[in-house]
């Protein structure tokens, strides 16, 4: 979310508060009071004829947000520079607005956030509602901002209690306003029994790491964190408040008098140093200018605070200038894959659903062909039923016929010349017999015609099975293609898991080599302090024998006058032999001496001038 999307979403707020009479319209003597206060809030030099400039052609009735996003824009967004003002500040002035006609502490007097929390929630709240007017907060960021202040006061929150509350309230735009969410704070039902300065304690403490991006601080009763000057190198104990670019540590918990700050980038590392001193659970940043050692209390803060640490600078590698402004993106991302999931499944739902549909139509189809089938079979049964009555007629009347025509032949042969008439007779109705046998034919073809109409039906009937088989087979394969992505992802889960396994394994080994070479380190050290401690002896030997030296070098004064025998200066010869063992001793012991300094300066020069040698 950028700084312009952050700042509108508190001036709606403010721009509605002064639309009194809900028209989406506010007066230009309101708009002037209001941009006024935010030309003064946001440092921007005030420009007062811009506004009247600006709506010159519209002088007669009060300004819609639309007329006045131009004006907002150019005049007043346009002009802002991130850091150049207080965003505090800012949000208290739209807060004011707001609160004075919106916000409605508990009916019976007994508010479980007072009115400076019920601003850090707003600030909260606008930090996660979507960014579509009017705002809300879906319901998933309603139960991780109640999460983060319950655990903020050791306090679990109960998820069905707050899934029934969602469900009881009415939900706009598809969350909560800002004013509902107040609303359900101060009703006390997830804050119960929870005293009001516990509840204070927890919503400043999120909204210093949420709003303020204070990613740790340290806290009491856990106590301060001891740091190590770099001058005086004392122990100091201070308070230190930790942001994604900056760790910044005071004198005191209330923050008046900053110490000092250091500057995170991603060439800063933080280690684990070993306890000395008499400190215990030391710990350094390192930065490219200074590395500044620290102590915590116990072994637990140490960790909480190298953590933290080490996120921040991540987040300066990454480039991202807030962790939570990254978690609120993820969440989001994660909750519109989860929507797109679940509009994927209603589609594959609907279509399945279609497809039975459609199946079942089909089958509805193929009994309707039964059916018909079965009408068309029975309607075949009675009129070839029929038709074999009427030939059985036809072949009783014909049989009748020809024993009647076979007796009248037999008693007319005496009379054929007399009956040649009514042989012609019979003749004629013998063609009309074969006539008739013709349409007989002509109907048994009719018969054979029915039948193939109905092989017609049944084929048509088998080609309906065969296309629903077609489709059943295609959604057997759709249910192969699931059940193979499924073990594809189960797959690729597991390759993950086992390269993040093989990762575990590269970093035990470098924590290893990086005791090793804390191990050769201390033993180096160890071989520095004994190599000093005989450099120091050779210094005072040195010393010792420079003081015999002077000693024998005294000059011998002048003595009594004594004669001379057994070869004039045989008696000074004891002396000069003393004065040149003494040289030699000398120049000996410089030359011994000279080499362990020449050691000395170079190991000063290699360990950075931490020991120093004494003059000789």
């Amino acid at each position: 979310m950028d700084l312009r999307a952050e700042l509108l979403k508190s001036i709606w707020y403010a721009f509605t508060a002064l639309d009194v009479e809900k028209s989406g319209k506010v007066s230009k003597s309101q708009l002037k009071v209001l941009s006024h206060n935010l030309y003064t809030v946001l440092c921007i030099p005030h420009d007062p004829v811009a506004l009247e400039e600006h709506f010159r052609d519209d002088d007669d009735g009060p300004v819609s947000s639309q007329g006045y996003m131009p004006y907002l824009n150019k005049y007043i967004l346009d002009k802002v520079e991130e850091g150049a003002f207080v965003k505090e500040h800012f949000d208290e002035l739209c807060w004011t607005l707001t609160a004075k006609k919106n916000y409605k502490a508990d009916r019976n007097g007994n508010s479980v956030v007072s009115h400076q929390d019920a601003f850090k929630l707003w600030c909260l709240f606008n930090f996660l509602s979507e960014d579509k007017y009017p705002l809300v907060m879906v319901s998933d960021e309603v139960e991780y901002l109640l999460k983060k202040i319950c655990t903020a006061m050791n306090v679990e929150l109960n998820p069905c209690e707050l899934e029934d509350y969602l469900c009881q309230e009415p939900q706009g735009q598809g969350g909560l306003t800002v004013w509902q969410f107040l609303d359900m704070v101060n009703s006390g039902r997830f804050l119960r029994g929870i005293e009001q300065e516990a509840v204070s304690m927890a919503v400043e403490e999120v909204y210093q790491e949420v709003i303020k991006d204070v990613l740790k601080q340290a806290r009491s009763p856990q106590g301060y964190l001891w740091k190590k000057g770099q001058l005086r190198r004392s122990w100091s104990e201070r308070w230190f408040t930790l942001k994604p670019s900056v760790l910044s540590y005071y004198s005191s918990e209330e923050r008046r008098e900053e110490k000092g700050s250091i500057a995170l980038d991603k060439h800063c590392c933080v280690e684990v140093l070993p306890d000395r001193d008499g400190k215990r659970c030391l710990f350094c940043v390192r930065t490219p200018a200074r590395t500044y050692e620290m102590s915590a209390s116990d072994t637990r803060q140490r960790q909480e605070w190298t953590l933290a640490i080490q996120t921040a600078i991540r987040l300066q590698a990454e480039g991202k200038r807030s962790l939570h402004k990254d978690l609120k993106q993820k969440r989001r991302e994660q909750r519109e894959q989860r929507e797109q999931r679940k509009a994927a499944k209603e589609e594959e739902t609907q279509r399945l659903k279609q497809l039975q549909e459609e199946k079942e139509r089909k089958l509805q189809e193929l009994e309707l062909l039964k059916e018909a089938q079965r009408q068309a079979e029975i309607l075949l049964q009675e009129e070839e039923q029929r038709r074999r009555q009427q030939h059985e007629e036809m072949q009783r009347t014909l049989e009748i016929q020809l024993r009647e025509a076979e007796q009248a032949r037999a008693s007319m042969q005496a009379e054929m010349v007399l009956k040649e008439a009514e042989a012609e007779r019979q003749r004629r109705r013998i063609l009309e017999l074969e006539a008739m046998q013709q349409r007989l034919q002509e109907a048994l073809q009719q018969e054979v015609k029915a039948r193939q109409d109905e092989e017609a039906v049944r084929y048509a009937q088998a080609r309906l099975l065969a296309e629903e088989e077609e489709k059943l087979k295609q959604l057997m394969k759709l249910k192969e293609e699931q059940e193979e992505y499924i073990i594809k992802t189960q797959q690729e889960k597991q390759v993950l898991k086992q390269e993040m396994e093989n990762k575990n394994k590269c970093l035990e080994e470098a924590q290893k080599q990086l005791e090793e070479v804390r191990v050769n380190r201390q033993r180096v050290d160890q071989d520095v302090m004994a190599a000093q401690r005989k450099l120091r002896q050779a210094s005072t030997n040195v010393k010792h024998w420079n003081v015999q030296m002077n000693r024998l070098m005294h000059p011998i004064g002048p003595g009594d006058k004594r004669t001379v025998s057994g070869g004039g200066f045989a008696g000074y010869q004891p002396l000069l032999s003393r004065q040149d063992s003494s040289l030699r001793l000398k120049q000996k012991v410089e030359d011994k001496g000279s080499d362990p300094k020449k050691d000395s300066s170079k190991e000063n020069v290699s360990n950075g001038g931490d020991s120093s040698m004494p003059p000789s």
